[in-house]
C-alpha cells in the first residue's frame, strides 16, 4: 500500500545496484569474421575435450569392477 514504508527486500536492493552500475567495458568489431567452419571445429574440440575422458571411464567400468580393492 505505502511503498515508502515497505521493508527493503533483496530484489529491491538488486534493482538499485543495477540502476547505478555503469559499464566500463569497451569493444571494437572483430577484424576478421568467424565462419561456420571454425565454429563447428571449436565446438567439436570442446565436446571431445569434455566427453573424451568421461567416455573412457564409462568404457572401462567393467575392468574397474573386476579389480580387487586396494590393500591398506
Amino acid at each position: 500500500m505505502f511503498s515508502a514504508f515497505r521493508k527493503p527486500t533483496l530484489s529491491m536492493s538488486l534493482k538499485a545496484i543495477q540502476q547505478n552500475h555503469r559499464s566500463t567495458i569497451y569493444s571494437k568489431p572483430p577484424k576478421e569474421k568467424v565462419g561456420p567452419v571454425q565454429s563447428v571445429f571449436v565446438l567439436c574440440v570442446f565436446a571431445v575435450t569434455l566427453l573424451g575422458p568421461a567416455g573412457w571411464i564409462v568404457h572401462h567400468i567393467p575392468d574397474y569392477r573386476q579389480r580387487s580393492p586396494p590393500q591398506p
